[in-house]
């Protein structure tokens, strides 16, 4: 008869893989108790990032529980309010799905508005520059013409100018 407890011929060391195959690191040992496993666990190296969401990943798997809702045991029947849970399942169901969907318009319809807004931006913003560049040529232009005009306006008045002085060098008025 078998006591439940294993000989010491029934004892076999598991040596475990290098790489942890799970998507979770192996969980640590209990703080200040001495182990007596015959594998020592080493914490794995993970990059910052990984860390973090290992962390968070753990986190959420201990937290959140699993809330199942409304079960009936394998040897029950169909009762008369198992209709009408199912009703109120599925309008649960059904509201949280319209709900999404709402959610994922409205981000859809954001989304495209913005990418409108930014489109008529840069088209503004085009036509502005654009402008912008044809009246600075208008202003140069002008400002061109008006230097020219009053370079060829003060070259012709100091034409006239040194035929009424008279000579610049005495001092005395020119004889005609």
């Amino acid at each position: 008869m078998s006591t439940g407890r294993p000989k010491d011929s029934d004892l076999q060391v598991v040596v475990t893989p290098d790489k942890h195959v799970s998507g979770l690191p192996p969980r640590p040992p209990a703080a200040g108790t001495a182990s007596t496993a015959l594998v020592e666990y080493s914490a794995p190296v993970f990059k910052e990032e990984e860390e973090d969401l290992e962390v968070k990943l753990r986190r959420i798997i201990e937290n959140v529980p699993v809330r199942v809702s409304n079960t009936s045991g394998s040897s029950a029947g169909s009762g008369s309010g198992d209709f009408h849970q199912y009703r109120q399942m599925r309008r649960k169901e059904q509201d949280r799905l319209a709900r999404m969907d709402a959610d994922y318009q409205k981000r859809k319809e954001l989304a495209e508005f913005s990418m409108r807004r930014e489109e008529r931006l840069k088209a503004a913003e085009e036509r502005t520059a654009k402008k912008r560049l044809k009246r600075q040529k208008k202003k140069q232009k002008k400002k061109e013409k008006k230097v020219k005009l009053n370079a060829g306006g003060e070259e012709h008045q100091k034409e006239e100018s040194s035929d009424d002085d008279g000579d610049s060098d005495t001092g005395e008025p020119a004889a005609k």
